[in-house]
């Protein structure tokens, strides 16, 4: 089976400017999460969608092949799915069809290639259609109603310890390993049977603000990472 994982970073981020460029533990997002890729031993090709010359460049730097995307696919309304599926499009132009698709966000910047390599091989055996990271959480969460608050996820009246709550799992976004066929048919990255793969609470970090950025600073000088 072709693996290939496909990482989209548009140029056009708000939260903080120029995000996917900017560096923790002296090198780019962009670069770590092709970094990340590279070191999994499952994946035969790292691409970058992008529609910004200098993330491309940085990509290209670090080892990765660049697809160059539409503008009106890189907007800020554009989903994943679209950079996804363009890419998928350009690679068969190409004549490359892979079997299994990994989409990788550059917004973790300590994604453990083991990780990678272990979902890879669940969706390669059939275990699984799709396999997203996620870590294990025992937050009781609420929602704001007209009434007051709501529990979501629990009985407000019990409170059992955390010990003998069964965990709920929440997404980190770092990637997602899905077969390309199911995808393309999709267009959606949930579809057919979904397994989680369990991360260590520190890949789970997703930077969106500058404050983020200097926790991730922070979490690579510690770990050496």
């Amino acid at each position: 089976m072709t693996v290939i994982a496909v990482i989209p970073a548009r140029g056009g981020s708000k939260g903080v400017p120029r995000k996917n460029v900017r560096e923790v533990g002296g090198r780019p997002l962009i670069a770590r999460a092709v970094d990340a890729a590279l070191a999994a031993d499952q994946i035969d090709a790292v691409y970058v969608s992008t529609d910004d010359a200098e993330i491309a460049a940085v990509s290209a730097l670090a080892g990765a092949r660049v697809i160059d995307r539409p503008a009106e696919l890189a907007r800020d309304e554009s989903s994943s799915e679209d950079a996804l599926l363009h890419a998928l499009q350009s690679l068969a132009a190409d004549g490359v069809s892979p079997d299994i698709l990994v989409f990788i966000q550059a917004t973790s910047p300590f994604i453990d290639p083991a990780a990678l390599d272990a979902a890879v091989g669940r969706v390669r055996a059939g275990a699984a259609d799709v396999v997203f990271s996620a870590v294990p959480t025992h937050a009781f969460l609420w929602r704001n109603t007209p009434d007051g608050a709501a529990a979501v996820n629990h009985d407000a009246a019990v409170r059992p310890r955390r010990q003998d709550r069964e965990p709920h799992y929440q997404e980190t976004g770092a990637f997602y390993v899905m077969r390309a066929a199911g995808f393309a048919e999709a267009r959606f990255r949930f579809f057919g049977r979904i397994g989680i793969a369990i991360t260590a609470d520190g890949d789970a970090l997703e930077i969106d603000t500058a404050e983020q950025f200097a926790l991730a600073e922070t979490l690579a000088e510690r770990w050496n990472r």
